[in-house]
């Protein structure tokens, strides 16, 4: 049997290729704007947790933080400025992921159509982006409430003050949330690569275009499984890659703005004011200056991975092909 994993590893490189070379300046900024919204190089690290139990010894009552006091401390001034900053942050990010979920379709329409046109492709397709955007909202909200309320029933009596960490209880809890957290992580990223194709290729919401997918999935589900031991392969590849691009990068770019900020250093001699400015200009100028560089690093990563899960969801199902012209190319 063969895996189309392993053979659209090779397949999606030479889609890449095809796709972004010649350069072209025009496309690989608007390819940029896009990757920003979709998480710079996106799918380095497939599965990323943090936070760990800290401490083995449980504290007693008396030492442990009291969550009602510091609660109660609080003024009702203080609770709105808090909860101003943390709606004003919700806010902005409800709406960076909003744009993000519309930008998946738009950057599938442009390998699908080998042409990138952001606003042409928002409008046709903002409606099922916000659908999108709706589904992953769903699934993080239950990921978080399934994952973080074990560890937080768990943590309750240290944080309330009326008993002792129980650490085995935490352990468990945290193994149920890292198992929740990868579940989540799975259906967003099968939802991603895979179902937001079907949703283009059929016109279909989200929720139809997983019933239509199931049965290959279930179906073909060796395909799938290689799929996800390569792609997370894939991604520790390009982890280490993108690492040394970017350090090697931000050397290069360095110097320069090191020099102007040395400038700025030996100024402060003769004005305080004068030389803050040029060291802060300098280090504004480097820290965009290394946006610009991750963006357009990840454009070709972007590019192939998603190239990647084209192509393998077209193998395993013709009626999904987007890319069956540029597959037949590459083949022939």
């Amino acid at each position: 049997m063969t895996l189309y994993a392993i053979q659209d590893i090779d397949d999606a490189i030479a889609a890449t290729r095809s796709f972004l070379w010649p350069f072209d300046l025009g496309r690989w900024v608007k390819l940029a704007v896009v990757a920003f919204f979709l998480g710079g190089t996106g799918g380095v690290n497939p599965f990323q947790f943090s936070g760990s139990p800290q401490g083995t010894t449980p504290m007693e009552p008396g030492a442990s933080p009291n969550v009602s006091a510091v609660i109660d401390a609080i003024s009702t001034t203080e609770w709105l400025l808090i909860g101003a900053i943390v709606g004003t942050v919700v806010l902005l990010g409800l709406a960076f992921a909003f744009v993000g979920a519309v930008m998946e379709f738009v950057f599938v329409e442009s390998l699908r159509r080998e042409r990138v046109a952001i606003r042409e492709y928002w409008r046709g397709w903002w409606w099922q982006g916000g659908r999108l955007f709706g589904f992953r909202l769903v699934v993080g909200l239950l990921s978080l409430l399934l994952a973080g309320g074990p560890i937080a029933a768990a943590a309750w009596p240290l944080l309330s003050g009326t008993g002792t960490l129980s650490v085995p209880v935490l352990l468990l809890a945290i193994g149920v949330a890292v198992v929740v957290a990868i579940a989540g992580g799975l259906v967003n990223g099968f939802t991603t690569q895979f179902v937001v194709p079907v949703m283009i290729a059929e016109n279909r919401n989200v929720l139809a275009a997983w019933r239509r997918f199931w049965p290959t999935l279930t179906g073909q589900w060796k395909q799938y499984l290689a799929y996800v031991v390569l792609r997370f392969v894939l991604a520790i590849a390009v982890a280490v890659v993108v690492g040394v691009v970017s350090a090697v990068g931000a050397l290069v770019l360095a110097i320069p703005f090191v020099i102007v900020g040395l400038i700025g250093a030996a100024s402060l001699g003769v004005s305080q004011l004068v030389g803050w400015g040029v060291i802060l200009f300098a280090v504004a100028l480097f820290v965009l200056a290394m946006l610009v560089l991750s963006l357009l690093v990840a454009v070709p990563v972007q590019t192939y991975l998603r190239y990647y899960a084209l192509l393998v969801l077209g193998d395993t199902e013709a009626a999904f092909d987007l890319v069956a012209e540029r597959r037949q190319s590459i083949r022939a």
